[in-house]
């Protein structure tokens, strides 16, 4: 239930966004205004006065973002991200948590990843969701529970991954409407996305699509299958004719990593609409996942200056999962900030850490937090006290056997139980040979 802060809160934005999006140019710098009255933590109000300030500027990406977002999307979407996603999950969420933290001894993290479902329509190259059970699905009531165990924590942003989670997207809607004081987003490959179900999302307001990309169509294909592209990008004009807030999710690999960094693929994206894109390297997880696609040094150190470069010259949101270690002090899985449950049910670290000890339909949210792989984690992160090496598994990947095999986890790989310690032998290379080049990039942002 809401706050009477909260809520009143609420109804003064609402107000001052009906006025901003008449005129979003001229209007921007009173709902900022307005804003500054509102809210009290120190970090929020030192948020607006970085957007303030950047709209001093003769030219500024964010605030160009800003205009771009109250000029393309609905009312309905402007409203429900500004009241959920910014007032509920940043500016409550964020106090709540701390304050559920300190006293239950628990990280509480700011999102969870759930798969609604291991369905998938496509079979993509490299990735482990083609060797799940195509059975497991996670029941809507199961899903629910999650939700309104995670709204008493404070947890107001819910991600869906798989399979493919448009496969369930009645499912998803219907619990976008129930619980419309949350924000949701995916990871869709964006191919079943129709006219319909774009009218649908728009209607709900606060469900922001992620839609998978490798690139343009000859790397989108290579990976996802001719004529994926295609359609993805149907599925993009779809959105941006309803007016939805949607982005990309790129993962960047040994072979289409210049054509992600590349400012015409960037200016493509937004283009097309999209207002923020999720970064991802790729990941060899699964006993037969190909090598040959990670990224060399060299190349992830490519993506390092690119996005950086990106965010002072792009309107879009950009965030590099590996990379932008140093803004969130290393790895945020293992219930720090984040943690994933699969479709069978095992509450994971980590969408990319496939091993558990817990499985949700067992216990309640709160329990799986206390869970003991999740301890290990807390116990450890960070990895690395050099944040550009953040991860337990293509950094350190010492680390993911040492907390796997004390906390006595098992494999949530339906096919190849792939152990911890072959794990670390694939990865030990990778992370050996970027060891070198991320300690420069360390030791260059840092003096």
């Amino acid at each position: 239930m809401k706050s009477l802060k909260q809520f009143a809160s609420q109804v003064a934005v609402n107000q001052v966004l009906s006025y901003v999006d008449k005129n979003p140019k001229e209007n921007l710098a009173k709902f900022l205004s307005t804003s500054e009255k509102v809210v009290v933590n120190p970090r929020d109000l030192k948020a607006i006065k970085i957007l303030q300030n950047e709209m001093s500027k003769e030219k500024s990406p964010w605030i160009d973002l800003i205009y771009r977002f109250f000029d393309q999307t609905s009312a309905r979407n402007q409203k429900k991200f500004v009241n959920n996603f910014l007032i509920n999950s940043v500016v409550y969420g964020i106090d709540r948590r701390k304050k559920l933290m300190a006293d239950m001894d628990v990280s509480i993290p700011w999102t969870i990843l759930i798969d609604p479902t291991s369905k998938c329509n496509l079979k993509c190259t490299g990735c482990w969701a083609s060797e799940y059970d195509k059975t497991d699905e996670l029941s809507i009531d199961t899903i629910d529970r999650i939700i309104t165990e995670g709204k008493e924590l404070g947890i107001y942003v819910y991600l869906y991954s798989g399979g493919e989670p448009f496969v369930r997207i009645k499912d998803i809607l219907s619990l976008c409407r129930k619980h419309d004081d949350c924000y949701f987003s995916c990871f869709t490959n964006g191919t079943l996305i129709t006219e319909s179900i774009a009218k649908e999302i728009a209607e709900v307001g606060n469900f922001a699509p992620g839609i998978s990309i490798e690139g343009f169509e000859k790397d989108t294909d290579f990976r996802r299958g001719k004529g994926t592209f295609a359609k993805t990008l149907k599925g993009m004009e779809y959105l941006k004719e309803e007016g939805v807030m949607f982005g990309a999710s790129l993962c960047y690999h040994h072979y289409n990593y210049k054509e992600i960094g590349s400012e015409a693929f960037i200016d493509f994206l937004i283009d097309k609409g999209a207002y923020f894109t999720w970064l991802f390297t790729y990941m060899p997880i699964g006993k037969d996942a190909d090598t040959d696609l990670c990224c060399r040094p060299e190349e992830r150190e490519y993506m390092y200056h690119k996005i950086r470069e990106f965010r002072t010259s792009k309107p879009l949101f950009t965030m590099d999962f590996w990379n932008d270690g140093e803004f969130v002090e290393g790895c945020i899985a293992g219930g720090r900030n984040y943690f994933h449950i699969n479709a069978h049910g095992d509450v994971e670290p980590c969408a990319f850490v496939h091993y558990s000890d817990t499985n949700i339909n067992d216990v309640s949210l709160l329990e799986a937090l206390h869970s003991p792989i999740f301890k290990a984690y807390q116990n450890r992160q960070p990895f690395n006290q050099n944040h550009l090496r953040p991860c337990p598994i293509l950094d350190n990947p010492g680390m993911i056997v040492k907390m796997v095999n004390e906390t006595h986890s098992y494999s949530t790989q339906p096919v190849d139980k792939e152990p911890p310690e072959s794990l670390e032998k694939k990865c030990s290379p990778i992370a050996h040979k970027w060891a070198d080049t991320a300690d420069a990039l360390w030791e260059k942002s840092h003096t």
